[in-house]
């Protein structure tokens, strides 16, 4: 008897960025990236009472500001990462 993946894997082999790991980080640095360069250009976007989707933005943009050289350095991490494993292919 073979082990057949379940069938729900058949007709798709692509990971959505929630289920692999890699997109999932990457998609958090672009996030919290994305959020700090908007609080920057536009600040009264963010809502600094942290309530509902603008809170988790601000909370977002709060983190890229507190912790912006461990971002960066995440960021040139995965880009080489990216680069060098030939980009998901």
């Amino acid at each position: 008897r073979s082990a057949a993946a379940p069938p729900c894997l058949h007709w798709n082999t692509r990971m959505s960025a929630l289920f692999d790991f890699k997109s999932f980080l990457v998609t958090l640095l672009l996030f919290i990236c994305t959020c700090t360069y908007v609080k920057m250009k536009a600040p009264q976007l963010m809502d600094s009472h942290k309530v509902g989707l603008r809170g988790l933005f601000w909370k977002a943009a709060r983190v890229g500001e507190r912790l912006s050289p461990w971002v960066a350095t995440s960021c040139v991490v995965m880009g080489v990462h990216t680069f060098w494993t030939g980009g998901g292919k």
